[in-house]
């Protein structure tokens, strides 16, 4: 049964590249003079802003991807959706998004929950001709996603089966946060035995706490202005919560969102 992937948080990629271990500035010059692929290489020697600075002024670019299932070994990517901005502004002019021809063909389920049919993918160019663009546009930007596992593996996987290279960046996860800060709410002791369901973590349900506005779901730009949008209330709302680069992070990295 085909699970929509923005209702569920899988367990992160092991892999030696973890925030508790590595500093992702210095992290990138290693991979910088390591890489073999030239586009790779570019990405890494344009280096990641300052992790000591604040956030408010960090280039950030929204990431959304939307694939045939869950599993970044066995499913691909069938459409990305980037949006570049700040916490002050959303750069939409800049926005790009692609189709992308997979190499097995799509599944009804799939077709289901993102409405991207055979036809739409037939024109589509492979995942090896956006490459390109798409690391030019993720140059000296923090990405920030939903459920970041999910669009981090895929990319990852989606570079070592053109390049047999994998793409490693940091993230920043609007869910993660999500939870961090549900967390740090003390929920009167009665309330709690009134609210009897479990919390939701998924875009939609994240988005309606700050009272945003309802988008189409499942379509790559779309849910990417959506993650763009959602980290600027986070951030505005609990700003003394949610400050440097690096702690943002990190928290990506290692909290676990539950029940999501």
């Amino acid at each position: 049964m085909y699970i929509d992937k923005k209702l569920i948080q899988t367990p992160p990629e092991k892999s030696p590249f973890t925030e508790r271990e590595i500093d992702w500035p210095q992290k990138f010059n290693t991979l910088a003079s390591k890489t073999q692929h030239p586009q790779l290489r570019a990405y890494y020697e344009s280096g990641l802003p300052s992790f000591d600075d604040s956030i408010l002024d960090c280039p950030l670019l929204a990431v959304d991807l939307e694939t045939t299932g869950l599993d970044a070994k066995k499913h691909e990517i069938v459409s990305i959706g980037l949006v570049p901005f700040t916490l002050r502004r959303i750069q939409l002019s800049q926005a790009k998004h692609w189709l992308v021809k997979p190499q097995k063909d799509l599944s009804e389920a799939s077709i289901l929950i993102h409405k991207i049919t055979h036809s739409d993918i037939r024109k589509a160019d492979d995942f090896s001709l956006i490459a390109e663009p798409l690391l030019e546009l993720m140059q000296g930007r923090i990405i920030v996603a939903h459920c970041a596992s999910i669009e981090r593996n895929f990319l990852k996987e989606a570079f070592k089966s053109r390049f047999l290279e994998k793409l490693y960046f940091p993230v920043i996860d609007t869910m993660a946060i999500q939870k961090k800060l549900s967390d740090q709410v003390k929920t009167p002791w009665y309330k709690r035995l009134i609210r009897n369901k479990t919390p939701q973590y998924d875009l939609f349900s994240c988005r309606r706490r700050y009272h945003l506005p309802v988008y189409r779901l499942h379509h790559a730009l779309t849910d990417a202005l959506s993650c763009a949008e959602l980290f600027q209330a986070q951030y505005h709302y609990s700003f003394d919560t949610l400050s440097g680069i690096r702690e943002l992070c990190h928290l990506s990295e290692n909290i676990n969102p539950s029940n999501s």
